[in-house]
């Protein structure tokens, strides 16, 4: 029987035939799906239907320890079947097994949210089509079928609708039966926003035919100040302003009561009385199903928190904490908030957030599926969309910050209740490609940060930026990798946005920071980074590497290409010489005729420091001293084919520099990773480092493997490991260079390891959760697709490394997105938001590519255009 929507006002959306990824089972238990705004924090569904991980001020706060004495936030939806055989049902599946057993700190077994004892459905089923995601929900003994479709507006370019603080529940009830089913639906919210003052001072009101609104009493510049609501669309809800108050159980206790035998009792909430119990608000929608019939109940949690008491770097002025190094606590009762995030500019608290949502619900959900429908119909394998759309659950991640100015800031990843490694590291967000093209503003003030706050008059770049933005100390280490992956990551931002004067506003910074690393690390000119280097791995390369010097050699062709574009021509030409110097030493001196490999050196560098510590120090039985004298400096990886080898060329390739490294040797280094670091089982594999990443019986890239021998002793840390991020860095890398199926095989080896019974699969973690270098997958749609478009001189290029035709895949630009289908005979630009102006189109097949000239302009009003080939 097929079911119709009674209500006609939001029909059930079918994540299935978004091209989601199903799990069941086992699969469930890992489950974490973040929904909330980009920089305004998150809440998770997990994979049976519940909320967990509520990281709703400014760092991460996850549930993997429950509390040690009382019950954690919660949001939870109850069901009720009127009729002879009257039954209710918590609406979630069934409890995981393996969460029983979970001692926590209470050693009571799992009680988080204090109502998991509660009838559950018997059966679950979890789509996963990022941003959407739903739990399906069946049980012989209810009529109803139920499904919950978790998600937050996620829009490309609209970086203010995307940054809601706000989660969305859609519960569609669904009767398949042939009699008709009355029913009473209710959701219940926990407190969200109680302050440092505890429950004595948290606060709600009911909001008529609304839901409920929190708040508490701290002051209005206090970090804790702030408050949540609970708001249901599109129906009128009977509303319990604040739940029974008493102690031990009886919060639950009463509201089971209530929903179990349908006396469902309204309050206006406690708005002036203080009261030390568990605060929390509920909404009930009665209706009635026909055989057939269907109807969505979407239920919005919001919340605003407009102060924050973290900052990194040197201290604001004025702050009030006297820490004097930036690491403040909260500030004290006569200083301003340190920082606000950017949605306390947009909105004035959790009820204008939850009305905001409500007045343009219809326009953000179409929009949000316009998204995901547009990137499901790449034609491109599961496992690459699986991967592409997964870890874009990292922009609303705690992982990213964004500040009133609108800037965005950001950690490496998550520890369980903070952020893990700050500051927006160069080398790590290096990786990241998921930003620059779905939300390029905000990419920019990346760099902008790197350019303009985080360097020094002689160059130098702290590679960890301050927070709230601002001038950062320089007695530490640059970053080769990130400063010079800036440079790139310059040109790349330009060719997207198309902005000729944000360019000549950021060359001189640019070119400062080039000739800063060129000065540090290459004096004499010779192409390579010689002198000892910081970078991704936490340590210093001493001696010239294939991993940074072909990120010099990019950064070095891509300076030049900008310094032509500005006429400055004599920029141009020297960078462009020395580029050339760097491509023929990777060639003349790096490459083994297989992969490009370090050359360890220390005695014949300007930095004596390390041969000035061996040569003093005492004769002796040290062993430490022994390994240093035979071996030189700790952590190198001197003959190793290392993963991260010719990552430059990746990114020149990915960007259209025009790099002259020669592209048969990196291809040597490609297929010499997936020979020798490529590994379908890792059940022989040593890894003395941190083995949960992959380990046992599953496969994976390891980050260094010495074929030809000459391991060091103690080699860089983080050898033996595998890291995400650099398997799809590696694995689109080999597709750019035609070698489809092994950068496929990476692909399908990543993503069986995040299947959900062993690992979420939308948390790919290295040091920390939601980890940001995961978002290189998003350089696998470009990369098999081939497409790139610069703003600048309005050219597309297309080259499709499938034959499959049509072929189609989703494209996302400055100025709009949409999708491309190309047949034998023609190209269609579908804009489905912005527009796509294309002047040129360079389009590659079979190895050739053409260019066809032409003068198309894909704006509203005209949302395809087709060019005939």
């Amino acid at each position: 029987m097929k079911a119709s929507t009674r209500n006609g006002i939001f029909p059930a959306i079918d994540a299935r035939g978004l091209s989601g990824r199903v799990f069941s089972g086992p699969q469930l238990l890992q489950i974490a799906m973040p929904m909330g705004g980009l920089g305004a924090g998150c809440i998770c569904l997990s994979g049976h239907g519940a909320l967990q991980d509520f990281s709703l001020r400014h760092r991460p706060a996850t549930s993997a320890v429950a509390d040690g004495h009382g019950t954690g936030e919660c949001g939870f939806a109850l069901l009720r079947v009127k009729g002879a055989r009257a039954v209710t049902r918590l609406v979630e599946g069934p409890m995981p097994v393996e969460k029983i057993y979970d001692q926590g700190l209470q050693a009571q077994g799992y009680r988080h949210g204090g109502y998991e004892g509660l009838p559950r459905f018997e059966r679950c089923r979890f789509t996963a089509a990022y941003p959407f995601g739903q739990v399906s929900l069946s049980d012989r003994h209810v009529p109803l079928k139920v499904s919950i479709t978790g998600f937050s507006p996620l829009i490309p370019r609209d970086d203010r609708n995307s940054g809601i603080p706000a989660a969305i529940l859609e519960y569609t009830l669904t009767n398949p039966t042939r009699r008709t089913v009355e029913f009473e639906f209710s959701y219940h919210l926990s407190h969200l926003a109680v302050g440092k003052s505890g429950r004595k001072g948290a606060r709600s009101r009911a909001v008529p035919d609304l839901g409920v609104f929190s708040w508490n009493v701290e002051k209005s510049h206090d970090a804790s100040f702030g408050s949540a609501a609970l708001a249901v669309i599109g129906h009128k809800p009977r509303v319990k302003g604040a739940w029974f108050r008493g102690g031990w159980f009886d919060w639950i206790s009463v509201l089971w009561r209530e929903a179990s035998t349908g006396h469902f009792t309204v309050n206006d909430g406690n708005p002036d009385r203080e009261e030390n119990v568990h605060h929390g608000g509920s909404v009930l929608v009665p209706g009635r199903l026909k055989p057939g019939e269907s109807v969505t109940i979407p239920c919005v949690i919001a919340w605003y928190f407009p102060n924050a008491d973290q900052t990194y770097g040197a201290a604001p002025a004025g702050c009030g904490c006297g820490a004097g190094d930036g690491n403040c606590g909260s500030p004290d009762d006569n200083h301003p908030p340190l920082w606000q995030p950017y949605y306390a500019t947009q909105w004035s608290d959790a009820l204008d957030v939850a009305r905001y949502v409500g007045e343009h619900y219809a326009s953000l959900r179409e929009r949000t599926l316009a998204f995901r429908r547009a990137l499901a119909r790449s034609t491109v394998p599961p496992e690459v969309l699986d991967a592409v759309s997964a870890n874009l659950a990292i922009l609303k991640s705690p992982t990213i910050l964004r500040q009133a100015n609108g800037n965005v800031w950001a950690w490496e990843g998550c520890c369980v209740a903070a952020g893990c490694c700050a500051g927006s590291c160069t080398h790590v967000w290096n990786y990241a490609q998921a930003l620059p093209h779905l939300f390029p503003q905000l990419e920019r003030t990346l760099r902008e940060q790197e350019l303009e706050r985080s360097m020094d008059a002689e160059g130098h770049i702290n590679f960890r930026a301050a927070l709230p933005d601002g001038p950062t100390p320089h007695q530490g280490h640059p970053a080769a990798d990130g400063q010079l992956g800036g440079i790139m990551k310059v040109f790349r931002d330009w060719q997207i946005g198309g902005d000729l004067a944000w360019l000549e506003r950021m060359y001189p910074s640019a070119k400062r920071s080039l000739d800063y690393c060129i000065r540090r690390w290459d004096p004499d000119r010779r192409g390579g980074l010689f002198e000892p280097h910081h970078n991704t791995y936490d340590i210093e390369f001493w001696g010239p590497d294939g991993m940074c010097t072909s990120i010099y050699a990019g950064a070095l062709a891509a300076m030049a290409a900008m310094a032509a574009e500005l006429g400055r021509d004599d920029d141009a030409r020297s960078y462009c010489a020395l580029a050339e110097t760097s491509a023929r030493f990777l060639d003349e001196q790096l490459f083994n005729g297989s992969y490009f490999e370090q050359k360890v050196m220390w005695k014949e560098l300007r930095d004596q420091s390390f041969a000035q510590k061996i040569a003093a120090a005492d004769d002796g039985t040290d062993e430490v001293l022994r390994l240093l004298r035979s071996e030189g400096p700790k952590y190198q990886y001197g003959r190793g084919c290392l993963a991260d080898g010719v990552i430059g060329a990746w990114m020149a390739r990915l960007y259209g520099i025009d790099s002259p490294q020669t592209v048969a040797n990196v291809r040597k280094h490609l297929r010499a990773l997936f020979r020798h670091n490529f590994k379908t089982d890792l059940f022989e594999h040593a890894c003395a480092q941190r083995p949960g990443y992959a380990v046992g019986h599953e496969p994976g890239l390891l980050l260094c493997t010495w074929p030809r021998g000459g391991k060091p002793t103690l080699p860089f840390v983080y050898s033996d490991e595998v890291w995400t991020g650099i398997e799809y860095q590696v694995a689109s890398h080999m597709i750019l260079e035609g070698l489809v199926e092994e950068g496929l095989a990476l692909v399908r080896a990543v993503r069986s390891r995040y299947e959900g019974h062993v690992r979420n699969p939308f948390n790919e973690y290295e040091c920390g959760s939601y980890y940001a270098r995961a978002m290189a997958s998003y350089a696998l749609l470009p990369s098999l697709s081939g497409f790139r478009y610069s703003a600048a001189s309005r050219t597309l290029w297309l080259a499709p490394r499938l034959e499959k035709r049509p072929f189609r895949t989703f494209f996302s630009t400055a100025g709009g997105y949409g999708v491309l289908t190309l047949k034998k005979t023609s190209l269609t630009i579908e804009r489905v938001e912005g527009e796509l102006k294309v002047h040129t189109l360079r389009l590659t097949l079979d190895g050739k590519e053409r260019e066809i000239a032409c003068d198309v302009m894909a704006v509203a009003g005209k949302e395809s255009v087709t060019l005939k080939l």
